[in-house]
């Protein structure tokens, strides 16, 4: 299936989106997602030399985790702003900061309402974090606003068709998603982002890239991230037992087609799209 031409649904005027985000962030504040991100870091290191970074910008991570991409910029020695509106999450990135002695400020922050001036950032990045907002098209106009004229924004999204957008496909099919909703993925598609950014943008550039899941087992994998990625760990508590036993079914026949280890380790490659966004 060729992801580059999916579009995106249209939105139910039923959506409350002020509803959908104060249960989301109940979700992300669930768990313990920094136990998963920190394995992720890669992908922030990767994704700031895609954006070709400098020493001496300001940069701003948006939904930041536990601070993958904010660290990968700090030690390109960026001015650093970190934000999140899981404050937790912001605790573990100041915790790893501190240990590697890197300097940067953290804000409690909604992504569709930044707290920052127009034009503020010479780089605007998220990892796998702005593409959970409910309202998509607002969090894409807060990063171009936030965003100077002639900088980057750069991005990490799960494609629709990686193992990730799958076991989100997975989970929705146990515990289905709020009515109205766009599928997060969408911004792991050309198509979505042109949608989102065209108009603000000189340039946009997507590459494909790889981020291999490596666990122990896949029943590890499966125990990690019920147990402190939110999104998995309510989907647990949401279903009877009888849902629960089919949705670890599905998810471990999931990593079972996708593993291409054959020790009884995981080692499973996921998709995402890594996007270099020049403002105009």
């Amino acid at each position: 299936m060729d992801t580059s031409v999916i579009t995106a649904p249209p939105v139910a005027a039923f959506a409350d989106f002020g509803a959908i985000k104060a249960k989301q962030q109940t979700v992300w504040s669930s768990g313990d997602y920094a136990v998963i991100g920190t394995t992720l870091q890669i992908v922030g290191e990767q994704l700031c030399e895609a954006a070709d970074l400098r020493s001496g910008q300001k940069v701003l991570d948006v939904a930041a985790g536990n601070g993958n991409a904010s660290l990968a910029a700090a030690r390109r020695w960026c001015d650093v702003v970190a934000s999140d509106y899981v404050p937790a999450l912001l605790e573990r990135a100041h915790e790893r900061a501190t240990a590697d002695r890197l300097a940067m400020t953290f804000r409690e922050a909604d992504a569709e309402a930044l707290p920052f001036d127009d034009e503020s950032f010479d780089a605007v990045l998220s990892t796998f974090g702005v593409m959970f907002t409910p309202n998509q098209e607002r969090a894409a106009a807060e990063l171009v606003r936030v965003c100077k004229p002639g900088g980057k924004i750069g991005l990490a999204n799960w494609t629709p068709d990686g193992f990730i957008g799958q076991v989100f496909k997975t989970i929705g099919r146990h515990n289905p998603p709020p009515a109205g909703l766009r599928s997060p993925a969408l911004w792991g598609t050309r198509v979505r982002l042109a949608e989102l950014f065209g108009p603000h943008a000189a340039a946009i550039e997507a590459a494909e890239r790889q981020f291999v899941f490596r666990y122990r087992s896949p029943e590890h994998w499966l125990e990690i991230f019920r147990t402190y990625y939110g999104p998995m760990l309510k989907t647990f508590a949401a279903v009877d037992a009888a849902s629960g036993a089919a949705l670890q079914r599905d998810l471990l026949g999931l990593i079972g087609r996708c593993n291409r280890a054959q020790d009884g380790t995981m080692v499973v490659p996921s998709e995402y799209l890594e996007v270099v966004i020049t403002r105009r």
